[in-house]
This record gives structure tokens, C-alpha cells and sequence, in this order.
């Protein structure tokens, strides 16, 4: 399969060269919602469902999480009641995009027998091109999946399909979790990158939302919306947010020549006592909107006549992802851990020319001991230079 462009909605080509920015009232947002639907796409944001902030398909903007924030620390999650009004008063949702561009099981082809006569089967398009309400990490985390699946050597068709016509709302992030680390990472709370619309919400004086098209696409939806001039205090309020959230991460990253330090611990004592306390347990790379290991499962039926080929979400945490004929090639939990490290903050880079973080924490909230991969980092970084002073 020949190598597609990138996505049309997020082609550098397609961004407008002056960013049109107007500002939007709370109620605009259900506006944004229909509109996005009538142009005819499946609109996912956030919404409230078993005790959590998570992805699913949004009919109207009272959905949201209206008043909702949310809790983070290591091996830590809850809800909050913020006491207000806002809509995107939270950090980073257990979902993300991934499971709507890759999901955790795909039906990759089928196929059908009817005498010696084989007839195969590929998937169909999805009816409807998605519209993605994002963070700016979540926006990073789909670009460097577009270099996996689209614009390596072989193109992934069901992504590809899934990628297609997608229109991606960033909202910046106003109230960032403990477990965040985007200024490390280079990855938020501001959004850069490419994008159809940018919001930033700005709940001090009136509640109102800084809208900023990022494509010719996006601009067509703004002016679709009410929508009134923005004004110098406007701007102001806007970059003061996402300042103040810079400001609050306090979880910090060196990540100076991480490939190399990784690449110079692989005997470090450090892998041991992680792993020590790692449960194998996968939930890291499930919530990471990069992790794209995947397993294919052959099912037939009973009489023989039919058969189809899935993906599943697997992990390198699992023995049996690195089983060969003999044996797996990674039976400890020592390894799997610096499998896992070393790959998405070093090797990554030698695939595919960029981390595979990026830092929205997921993983250090969603692990069930609180294991930290920046104080596993740090812990690597220190136990270098001691050995460099002692020498």
C-alpha cells in the first residue's frame, strides 16, 4: 500500500495562515456539537460514567462534565465537585483517543468458504469521520501514533480509514493533576501542533471560551457559531490560564539524553527493585495514548466455512507478546519493565524520530502500586552520577 499524505483536516498546507479567534459563550459549545453533527461526523468528548471522566460519543454539550474536576497521584483517582460551571475542569481522562483510532479489538478481514472457493472480506470505512475533543497531550499522542500506522513504510488500513476526515478540537489545559509532567515533555498545557479548532476555557470574570481555528475546516465551523470579537483582555485571560497551569505542574522530567542514559542502564540494580513492585499488570501501556502493541487472533467456525482475523491491545508486559518458538524472550518482570522504559523513552526514537511520551501521567495514576517513571528516570540518572563521582 503506498504512503498517504497526512490527514487532509491536519496537513500543514490546509493551516489558515491568519488563525481566526473569536470568543464563544458556554452555550456555544452545544452549537459546536451540532454543528460538527450535521456536517456529518461522530462527535467524542468527555463525559461522566462509572466514576470517572471518560471518552464516548456526545449527542449534546450537556453532556460534558459540567462542574467536574478530577484527583491524581500515584496509583489515584477520583472525581470532585469543582463548584463551578466549567466544562473541561479536568485533567486527563483513563480513555483517550487511541481507543477511538485504534480501538482494543478490530476485525482486521474475514473470509468465506463455499466449496474450494475462498472469498475474503476487508472491513468497511467507518459511516461516519470522527470529531475528537482532545488535550494538547492527547493531540501530540495522535501525532506520534500518525507515524506508526501512516507514515512509516507500511500504512495501517483501519487507522488509516479511522483518520480519515477526522476534525480535532484541542482544548487547553486549565487545571492540571499531580501526576503531570506535559513541560517536560514539551507536549502542553498550551496547544501547538496541528489542529481544526483550539479552545481555551477562562473562568475568571465571565465565563467564556477563546475559539481559534487552526485549518480552512475550522474556520468554516466558527463561523457557524455565535460567537462575538476578542478583545486584548481576552487574549490576556486566555494565555494567563494556561500559564497558571503551567506554574502548577510541579512533576518534573530531565530528559537530557534519555536514550543514552536508558542505553547505559540496561544492568542497572534499578530494574530489580521496580520491578519488585510492578504487578505485570498491563494498565500502563492500556491507558497510554502512544502504546501500540497489538496480538492478531485467528477464529473459525465450527463447520470450517468461516473465519476472521482480530487485533486485540497486547503488551510488552505480557510474557506471552515476546514468546517465540522456545520460549519467551522476556520471562521476567526486570525485563519487561526496561522493555517497556527503554522503549518509549529511547528506542522510540530510533523508530520513529520522537519520544513516546507525552507526559499527560496516565500511567503513574493508573498504576495500582503508584510506580512513577519520572522518579524511575530520575532514580536511573542519579545512580549514574554516583558512580561517575565515585570514579
Amino acid at each position: 500500500m503506498p504512503r498517504p499524505p497526512a490527514p487532509a483536516t491536519l496537513s500543514s498546507e490546509n493551516q489558515v495562515p491568519e488563525a481566526k479567534t473569536v470568543m464563544l459563550e458556554p452555550s456555544a459549545l452545544d452549537e459546536l456539537v451540532q454543528v460538527l453533527r450535521g456536517r456529518g461526523h461522530r462527535v467524542v468528548g468527555p463525559t461522566v460514567r462509572d466514576g470517572a471522566i471518560v471518552l464516548d460519543e456526545l449527542e449534546s454539550a450537556a453532556e460534558l462534565p459540567i462542574g467536574v474536576g478530577d484527583v491524581q497521584a500515584p496509583g489515584s483517582y477520583r472525581l470532585r465537585e469543582r463548584g463551578d460551571e466549567s466544562r473541561f475542569g479536568y485533567a486527563a481522562s483513563p480513555h483517550s483517543p487511541k481507543q477511538f483510532l485504534f480501538p482494543a479489538s478490530t476485525r482486521l478481514f474475514g473470509a468465506r468458504r463455499d466449496g474450494a472457493d475462498v472469498e475474503f472480506e476487508e472491513p468497511a470505512a467507518p459511516d461516519r469521520p470522527l470529531a475528537l475533543f482532545v488535550r494538547p497531550c492527547e493531540l501530540h499522542g495522535i501525532a506520534v501514533q500518525d507515524r506508526v500506522f501512516l507514515h512509516g513504510k507500511w500504512v495501517d488500513r483501519d487507522y488509516d480509514l479511522r483518520r480519515q476526515g477526522a476534525f480535532v478540537v484541542v482544548v487547553e489545559c486549565g487545571t492540571p493533576a499531580g501526576t503531570c509532567f506535559c513541560t517536560s515533555t514539551g507536549t502542553g498545557p498550551t496547544a501547538d501542533g496541528p489542529y481544526d479548532l483550539a479552545l481555551t476555557e477562562i473562568l475568571s470574570g465571565e465565563h467564556r471560551f477563546l475559539a481559534r481555528a487552526g485549518s480552512d475546516a475550522g474556520a468554516e465551523v466558527l463561523d457557524a457559531l455565535t460567537s462575538r470579537e476578542a478583545t486584548d483582555s481576552d487574549l490576556e485571560d486566555a494565555v494567563q490560564v494556561t500559564r497558571t497551569a503551567a506554574e502548577a505542574i510541579g512533576r518534573r522530567l530531565d530528559t537530557d539524553d534519555l536514550r543514552g542514559l536508558l542505553e547505559r542502564s540496561r544492568e542497572s540494580a534499578r530494574w530489580h527493585d521496580v520491578a519488585a513492585r510492578c504487578l505485570s499488570c498491563t494498565n500502563c501501556t492500556l491507558v497510554c495514548p502512544t502504546c501500540f502493541c497489538s496480538s492478531a487472533e485467528d477464529v473459525t467456525s465450527l463447520d470450517g466455512t468461516e473465519s476472521e482475523r482480530v487485533r486485540r491491545w497486547d503488551s510488552c508486559f505480557s510474557i506471552d507478546h515476546s514468546y517465540i518458538h522456545g520460549g519467551a524472550v522476556r520471562p521476567s518482570s526486570p525485563a519487561r519493565y526496561r522493555q517497556w522504559l527503554t522503549h518509549k523513552f529511547g528506542t522510540w526514537i530510533d523508530q520513529f524520530g520522537t519520544s513516546g511520551c507525552v507526559g499527560c501521567g496516565r500511567c503513574i495514576a493508573w498504576c495500582p502500586v503508584g510506580i512513577d517513571v519520572t522518579e524511575e528516570l530520575a532514580a536511573l540518572r542519579a545512580e549514574e552520577e554516583a558512580s561517575h563521582a565515585n570514579h
